[in-house]
């Protein structure tokens, strides 16, 4: 790997820190940038090659970090600028590069830029940012609809203009056709990496264009995914502008710039594989796109093996997928694709660390964490208050599960947490010394994946199996079969060693032509020499 300055993202996996939850060293009951510090030393042991940052920039938390006050500082509640270089540095110790989380569509409504903004028309930033007249009744200039509920636009009193947020009020849109907003935003960039990042994971990268004629957005219709029926119309207009992929690849020249070159990895938040494939060409926009339309899918062996297939179908030559299960945004892959069955999230693991491209696990995702249920007076999340009961992240959010004992092993005995613990049998130090744990399963896998190259490296073959069963091959030699049915299946073609399996008994097996799967298993062998 050390020959290419790419491989510790192409071929390693990554882990997302959301650090308001994930260690909390001075003791007010929310995660900090000293506590990651702290923690890195399970993260080495885990053998992931890079770390991902939710929000640590100055924020008023409207939505949690989501609302940027000043790109090129540290909210005073997680840390320091100093803190976040010690982390940089501590992390690159012990090999582990560290992404932060920008968020370039929208700033908080706090940010000096949107203050001057809103100060007069005529003000010089006004144009930072997307307002306009009312309609001639009075009401928003268009019929967009915010990703959180309601109109995308709030009337700004003391300059008669309405202003877009296509979130909160409190994070209005940044007008990305200004010039002066772009260059801002290569300033930024430079800020960062000239302090040792290696990249950025970029908030909702496909919406920051939007129609420069801000015309209205078509009605969703019956049979439209449930993300454009959510929001009564098919956001045409106001997500994924042609004119998106020309601010990508500007912000990719820049860590271009870099040597070694600098990682940017998009958020596109979509519903469609095919238009998250869009952010892939040409070679020139971000190295990675977040597939999110498949982490959406069913878990069932059909419908993953299509999104698979689709995705590396129509990936340019030389580009790299990215696989993830779960995030701060949506449920986790033990709840939602184990269904609370850890047999079949302990599949889901295989699946996701044995799949060709960039891995990211998040938070939690190695010890098996599942969401979290809560009740509306212990939601912060605005958007679970708003839906209730029907969405929220706040489930996905509560803190990481070090120890069964007061505090967790996340902040001090008799400290409130800001989010409520979930079964705190279920962590890390009672896992770590167990080979039969979940997070014994994790860390083997990313071991063997950095042992064998057709697993890091190899290219990704469908491989005809019974219903209910994924197979796969990775390279010459590596074959993955995860049965997802409801019976014992046989799987033909896997003669050879079982490198790993989720019934931890069989590793090392032989298996001479045929290979018996009970249902809620997966193994991994190394097949013999061709």
């Amino acid at each position: 790997m050390a020959d290419d300055p790419n491989a510790w993202w192409r071929e390693g996996v990554l882990y997302q820190v959301y650090p308001r939850s994930y260690m909390d060293a001075d003791g007010d009951g929310v995660g900090d940038l000293r506590g990651v510090i702290d923690r890195l030393d399970h993260l080495q042991w885990l053998g992931v090659r890079g770390i991902w940052l939710s929000p640590i920039t100055v924020s008023p938390n409207a939505d949690f970090g989501y609302d940027c006050a000043d790109y090129c500082d540290v909210d005073p509640s997680l840390g320091t600028l100093a803190d976040a270089d010690e982390l940089i540095a501590e992390a690159g110790r012990r090999g582990i590069r560290v992404l932060l989380d920008l968020v370039p569509n929208h700033t908080s409504i706090e940010h000096a830029w949107f203050r001057e903004a809103r100060a007069s028309r005529d003000n010089p930033k006004r144009h930072w940012y997307v307002w306009a007249d009312p309609a001639p009744d009075g009401g928003p200039p268009n019929n967009w609809t915010a990703s959180f509920g309601g109109p995308a636009w709030t009337l700004d009193e003391t300059t008669g203009q309405y202003y877009l947020h296509n979130f909160l009020p409190a994070q209005p849109d940044l007008n990305w056709w200004n010039e002066d907003v772009r260059a801002a935003f290569d300033d930024i960039l430079q800020f960062w990496f000239d302090r040792g990042v290696a990249g950025f994971r970029v908030d909702v990268a496909h919406m920051m264009v939007k129609d420069a004629q801000l015309r209205d957005n078509p009605p969703a219709q019956d049979g439209d995914p449930f993300m454009y029926r959510m929001l009564g119309q098919r956001p045409v207009h106001n997500w994924c502008q042609p004119e998106v992929h020309e601010v990508h690849r500007r912000l990719r020249a820049v860590a271009e710039s870099y040597d070694p070159p600098r990682l940017l990895v998009g958020e596109t938040f979509l519903v469609e594989i095919e238009d998250v494939l869009k952010f892939y060409e040409g070679g020139d926009q971000f190295q990675l796109s977040f597939n999110i339309p498949f982490a959406h899918c069913s878990f069932d062996a059909a419908v993953l093996a299509d999104a698979i297939e689709r995705t590396e179908r129509g990936l340019p030559p030389g580009a790299t997928p990215v696989w993830t299960g779960s995030n701060h945004d949506i449920s986790r892959f033990p709840s939602r694709w184990g269904g609370g069955d850890p047999d079949r999230a302990r599949c889901a693991l295989v699946m996701l660390l044995t799949l060709r491209g960039t891995v990211f696990l998040y938070e939690g995702d190695e010890i098996g964490m599942v969401d979290t249920p809560l009740e509306y007076a212990q939601m912060l999340d605005p958007v679970g208050l708003k839906f209730w009961p029907y969405a929220g992240r706040d489930p996905v959010r509560t803190p990481m599960q070090w120890a069964n004992v007061p505090g967790g092993g996340f902040t001090r005995a008799g400290v409130e947490p800001w989010l409520p613990f979930g079964d705190l049998a279920c962590n890390v130090g009672e896992q770590r010394h167990d080979p039969d744990s979940f997070l014994s399963l994790c860390r083997d896998l990313v071991a063997l994946r950095d042992a064998l190259a057709d697993l890091r490296a190899g290219a990704f073959t469908p491989l005809g199996a019974p219903d209910g069963v994924l197979a796969y091959r990775r390279g010459e030699r590596v074959v993955v079969a995860i049965n997802l049915g409801a019976t014992t299946a046989t799987v033909e073609g896997a003669a050879g060693v079982v490198r790993c399996c989720t019934d931890r008994a069989r590793d090392g097996e032989r298996v001479d032509g045929a290979m018996p799967l009970p249902p809620s298993t997966a193994a991994v062998v190394l097949t013999d020499a061709p």
